[in-house]
C-alpha cells in the first residue's frame, strides 16, 4: 500500500478523522494545453467549492498549513494540510458544521493562538483527467483543474494547472508523468498551493542567510530562526500523532536548535545559553519514547513483509502490542505539549529568533566550526581499528555537531564546508544504519519477551541474522568515509582566517 493511499482513522469526540500523505507535482498550463493520451481510465468530471481560512494575518499560509471547508459531490469535508519536507499531510473529518471543527483548531495552537479563523478565499474548480494505470494497477491521477477565485460572490480570477498525485506506485512514476506533460506544453510551476495563486501571496520559503560579512551573531539567529520554524511547522502533525514522520522532523529540529546553541556556546551568556539548552532537552526528551516506537513498528512492520505468511503470525500480535504503547507514549506527550512549561519554551525560542543573549568577543564563525571539527578529528583518532559499539555512537554525536558547525559556517566558507557537510552527512547515514542494527536486536529481546513460542524463537533468530549481517556491512563501509572526512574537514578548516 502507498503512502498517498494510507489511511490512519482517529477517533475523537468529534468524530473520525483520516489521514494521508499527499505526493503531487503542479505544473503551469496556458490556455491551450490539453491532456496527453495517457494510459487508464478517464476520472469522472467533478465541481468542487473550497472555502479557506486563516486568521487575518495569515499566520498559516506563511507557515505553509491550510485548511479548508471543501464541498464535492454533495460530501462536505474539513481539510487541514500540513508540510510535510517535500509532501504534504492532509488531515480530513467529514462534517457539515460552518466552522472549522475545534479538533483541527486545537491542533493549530501554536499557530492561531487565540485568534479567530475567517473565510479568506473561495476557490471553485472544474477537474477532468485520468487515473493513470500501469499493468491494471492504478499508479496517479492526472487532473486538469479550471480554478475561479471568488471574492463576495464575484470571480476576481481565473487560472488553469495540472497536478500528478501519486496513488499507488513509486515516485519514479511521477517524474515520467511529468516529462509526458511537459512534452505536451506544460512548463514550471511556483510551487505555491491554489491558495496562494488566490491571495497572490509568495510560496513559503526561508529567509534567505546573512551576507557572508555579516556579524556572526546575526548568521546564529538565521540558524536558530530556521530550525524554530522548522519545530513549529511540525507540531500540528506532532500533536495529530497519525504520520511519524511530523514528529520525527520536530524531534530533528529540538536536536539541531540544542546543536546550534552549543556550537555558538562561546558567544552566548552561559546561563541564559544553559537554560534553553536544557529546556530543548527536556522537549526532545519527551519526544524520544514516541519516536522509539515508531522505529520500531517501522523495523518490525518490514521485517513481517520479508517473511512468509506462518512466520509473520508471531509478529503480528507483538506490533499490535507497540501499536498500544505508542498510543500510550503519545498521550503523555499529547498533555506536556498542552503544558505551560511548553508554551514558555516556544516563546523564549520565538524570542530568541529576534534576540540574542550574547557576550562580547572576537570569535568568528570559523573558530566555531574549526573548534567542532577538531573534537571529532580527535575522536576518530582515538578510535582505534576495531572500535566498539559505543565508541561508534559517540562518533555519530561528534559528527552531527560538527555537520551543524559547518551548516552554520557555510555561506560564509562555501564550497570546502558543503563538501565537508556532505561527507559528514554520508558517515552519519551509515553510522545510524550502524545503531539502528543494534537497536534491532534489543527490539528482538523485546518481542522474545512478548512471545515465547518456537516459531517467534525461530523468527527472532533470522531477524537478528540479518541485522547483524547489516552491522557487519556498516562497519565495511564507514573506515573508508571517515577518512575522507577528515581529508574534507583539513581542507575546509586549514589556513582560514
Amino acid at each position: 500500500m502507498s503512502q498517498s493511499d494510507s489511511h490512519t482513522p482517529i477517533h475523537r469526540r468529534s468524530g473520525a478523522l483520516s489521514s494521508k500523505i499527499e505526493r503531487e507535482i503542479k505544473l503551469s498550463i496556458d490556455s491551450g494545453f490539453r491532456l496527453p493520451a495517457l494510459p487508464g481510465i478517464s476520472l469522472p468530471r467533478c465541481f468542487v467549492t473550497s472555502t479557506y481560512y486563516d486568521t487575518s494575518g495569515y499566520d498559516l499560509a506563511h507557515a505553509g498549513i491550510t485548511i479548508r471547508h471543501r464541498i464535492e459531490r454533495g460530501k462536505q469535508a474539513w481539510q487541514l494540510k500540513l508540510p510535510l519536507i517535500k509532501d504534504r499531510q492532509e488531515i480530513e473529518i467529514v462534517d457539515r458544521q460552518p466552522n472549522p471543527p475545534p479538533i483541527l483548531q486545537d491542533l493549530l495552537f501554536l499557530h492561531i493562538g487565540q485568534q479567530k479563523l475567517e473565510p479568506v478565499a473561495t476557490l471553485r474548480v472544474w477537474r477532468t483527467g485520468v487515473r493513470v494505470r500501469s499493468n491494471r494497477t492504478p499508479v496517479a491521477d492526472v487532473t486538469l483543474d479550471h480554478v475561479s477565485v471568488l471574492k463576495s460572490g464575484t470571480v476576481i480570477q481565473r487560472f488553469r494547472e495540472v497536478e500528478i498525485e501519486l496513488v499507488n506506485g513509486k515516485n519514479s512514476a511521477l517524474s515520467d508523468l511529468e516529462r509526458q506533460l511537459r512534452r505536451a506544453g506544460a512548463e514550471d510551476h511556483d510551487g505555491r498551493p491554489k491558495l496562494f495563486r488566490a491571495l497572490s501571496l509568495p510560496p513559503p520559503s526561508p529567509a534567505p542567510p546573512p551576507a557572508p560579512n555579516a556579524p556572526v551573531v546575526e548568521h546564529v539567529k538565521w540558524a536558530l530562526a530556521r530550525h524554530v520554524r522548522w519545530l513549529l511547522a511540525h507540531d500540528p502533525g506532532a500533536r495529530f500523532g497519525g504520520e511519524p514522520e511530523s514528529l520525527h522532523q520536530m524531534r530533528v529540529a529540538t536536536r539541531q536548535l540544542r546543536a546550534v546553541l552549543r556550537a555558538a556556546g562561546p558567544l552566548l551568556v552561559p546561563e541564559w545559553a544553559d537554560s534553553l539548552h536544557s529546556e530543548l532537552r527536556w522537549l526532545g526528551q519527551l519526544l524520544g519514547p514516541v519516536r522509539d516506537f515508531d522505529v520500531q513498528l517501522a523495523y518490525f512492520r518490514e521485517e513481517s513483509a520479508a517473511l512468509d505468511a506462518r512466520d509473520r503470525r508471531p509478529l503480528a500480535q507483538f506490533i499490535a502490542h507497540l501499536e498500544t504503547e505508542r498510543s500510550k507514549a503519545h498521550g503523555i506527550l499529547l498533555n506536556e505539549l498542552r503544558s505551560g512549561r511548553y508554551l514558555n519554551l516556544i516563546r523564549r525560542l520565538q524570542q530568541t529568533m529576534q534576540d540574542l543573549v550574547v557576550i562580547e568577543t572576537t570569535i568568528t564563525l570559523n573558530d566555531l566550526a574549526k573548534s567542532a571539527f577538531k573534537k571529532l578529528k580527535k575522536s576518530i583518532e582515538r578510535l582505534g581499528t576495531l572500535p566498539n559499539d559505543v565508541a561508534l555512537h559517540k562518533l555519530r554525536i561528534k559528527i552531527k555537531r560538527a555537520r551543524y558547525a559547518a551548516e552554520l559556517v557555510e555561506p560564509t566558507a562555501g564550497k570546502a564546508a558543503t563538501r565537508f557537510i556532505k561527507r559528514a552527512c554520508a558517515l552519519q547515514d551509515i553510522l545510524g544504519r550502524h545503531q539502528d542494527a543494534i537497536q534491532a536486536e534489543a527490539h528482538v529481546r523485546a518481542f522474545l519477551k512478548q512471545s515465547s513460542n518456537v516459531r517467534a524463537a525461530f523468527v527472532a533468530g533470522r531477524m537478528v541474522e540479518r541485522a547483524r549481517e547489516r552491522r557487519k556491512e556498516a562497519r565495511r563501509t564507514m573506515c573508508h568515509l571517515w577518512k575522507g572526512l577528515l581529508k574534507r574537514g583539513e581542507k575546509a578548516w586549514r589556513d582560514r582566517p
